[in-house]
């Protein structure tokens, strides 16, 4: 392999590497080992890390991908035909941004694409890298594609944590083709990436890892001597392995990094086995992992489908909602608050009692606090998921809002107003009132809406529940008026 030299900052060869010997069966890799790892350097290909920086490493990252043959998961992404392998095939990657959920592997993916062409890669973390270092990069990049005539691929991991001004710096270089964009995300980018880089960009979506991709890995990982912990002689029974696959959510860093905590804290046995059970890696563990960020994509996913669940009716799937925001450290108030909204929008007048259920929910856990919090919160979910549900409360209003858009300067009819002065009450205002209280049924047939409303009907009732028997009256009532029922 050429050797690497140090010029103006970066780290350029003085030749081009030879393509390797062994292929791989469909793609040639340009070098035998995966990129190099530091943040902000190009990839160092010849190197081969010493056996206490190795250990030092978590296990997730000594485990990484070599070839897209050991890669697992996103079929639809590197499968025989995709996109990606059709584009790695023609030896050409446009600027990219994976986004996917924690662990399914955008970071092994990025690195992977240096191994298939020919450019230069350099890794930064939007977490800790700032505008002067994406400068420098973009200048090296420059130098490099003039003296050399290779491209840089620029991976930026958190893209998603660059404001607005710091992806700005980013556009016009990916705009001119200096530096090509791999950028990773686990925010959806629509939200967290300026519309005028995402259009220069290709969105590829990576999907959670199935059980069976994690069990494949972790596998993987006990049976390498090399990289994994082959040396360590763990014996795990499928069932066990499966256990930690399944409680890691698709997860694949944590899946592996739990197991080598757990394997690391066994004791031997007499043959100088390791036995893993599902105790040592629920002490690994600690607490189930539950993927929710209370200021990300999955909080708006996740109470979502708690109002679908009550909504449509299931005690079941609205408690497992409410279930998975309280056990991930979701604010109890704010779940109170949607299910107060939840009492008016979504049930209403079919039971009038569900908003003081709601409000009462609401005010119990914020004067309990968690973890006791849930039992008003589970309360008042399961009384609004099998209330009897209508949606008049919100259409009515917004019917109403219609009208008052259309006809926003309605003039108040004489007979409504109040007439507190002399003058007032001579030019005819409360003239003609009726009050309604000196009535049978404490009912009269009089005008409320202007002029030109005469006749409109906001409210339409529904029919179950209490608000049935609202419906009934209201009609009754109308009769009296000699009026039709609309």
């Amino acid at each position: 392999m050429a050797k690497e030299c140090e010029w103006q900052g970066g780290l350029f060869p003085e030749e081009e590497p030879p393509v390797s010997k062994r292929p791989a069966p469909v793609l040639k890799l340009l070098h035998k080992s995966a990129p190099g790892r530091g943040e902000g350097e190009a990839a160092s290909k010849d190197k081969t890390p010493e056996p206490q920086e190795e250990e030092a490493r978590p296990l997730s990252d000594r485990m990484r991908p070599r070839t897209l043959e050991e890669y697992v998961g996103q079929e639809h992404l590197i499968g025989p035909g995709r996109v990606l392998r059709r584009l790695l095939e023609a030896d050409f990657i446009p600027s990219l941004i994976l986004w996917g959920p924690p662990g399914t592997g955008k970071t092994s993916l990025a690195r992977l694409l240096t191994s298939y062409l020919k450019v230069s890669f350099v890794a930064l973390s939007a977490v800790t890298a700032g505008v002067n270092e994406v400068r420098r990069v973009v200048g090296e990049a420059k130098e490099r594609w003039r003296l050399l005539r290779r491209r840089t691929l620029l991976f930026l991991d958190e893209i998603h944590r660059f404001n607005k001004a710091q992806q700005d710096v980013i556009l016009p270089h990916v705009e001119d083709g200096s530096i090509i964009l791999v950028g990773a995300t686990t925010e959806n980018p629509s939200f967290q990436v300026i519309a005028p880089l995402l259009s220069r960009c290709r969105i590829l979506t990576l999907k959670a890892l199935t059980s069976e991709d994690i069990m494949l890995l972790l596998r993987r990982a006990l049976e390498d001597s090399e990289r994994g912990l082959g040396r360590l002689h763990v014996q795990a029974s499928p069932q066990v392995l499966r256990a930690l696959a399944q409680v890691s959510v698709g997860d694949a860093r944590a899946a592996l990094n739990t197991l080598e905590e757990a394997a690391r804290a066994l004791t031997p046995n007499a043959a100088g086995e390791r036995i893993l059970t599902e105790e040592a890696i629920a002490e690994a563990l600690g607490r189930p992992n539950l993927r929710h960020d209370r200021a990300g994509e999955s909080h708006y996913d996740i109470i979502s489908a708690l109002i679908k669940s009550v909504r449509g009716s299931d005690p079941d799937g609205a408690l497992y909602w409410l279930a998975r925001l309280l056990e991930a450290g979701e604010d109890p108030l704010f779940i109170a608050r949607r299910l107060v909204i939840l009492a008016s929008e979504d049930v209403g007048l079919a039971d009038p009692q569900a908003l003081s259920v709601a409000v009462a929910a609401q005010q119990a856990a914020h004067f309990v606090g968690m973890p006791e919090g849930f039992y008003p919160l589970a309360e008042a979910t399961l009384y609004l998921a099998l209330a009897p549900k209508s949606n008049s409360v919100g259409l009515s209003y917004m019917a109403a809002v219609e009208r008052v858009r259309q006809n926003p300067g309605e003039p108040v009819p004489l007979h409504l107003r109040n007439a507190p002065t002399k003058l007032m009450e001579e030019l005819g205002y409360a003239k003609g009132y009726k009050y309604a209280h000196d009535y049978p049924e404490h009912y009269v047939p009089q005008q409320f809406l202007p002029d030109t409303l005469q006749g409109q009907r906001f409210y339409r009732p529904g029919q179950l529940g209490y608000e049935k028997r609202l419906a009934a009256w209201l009609e009754h009532l109308r009769s009296r008026d000699g009026e039709r029922s609309q």
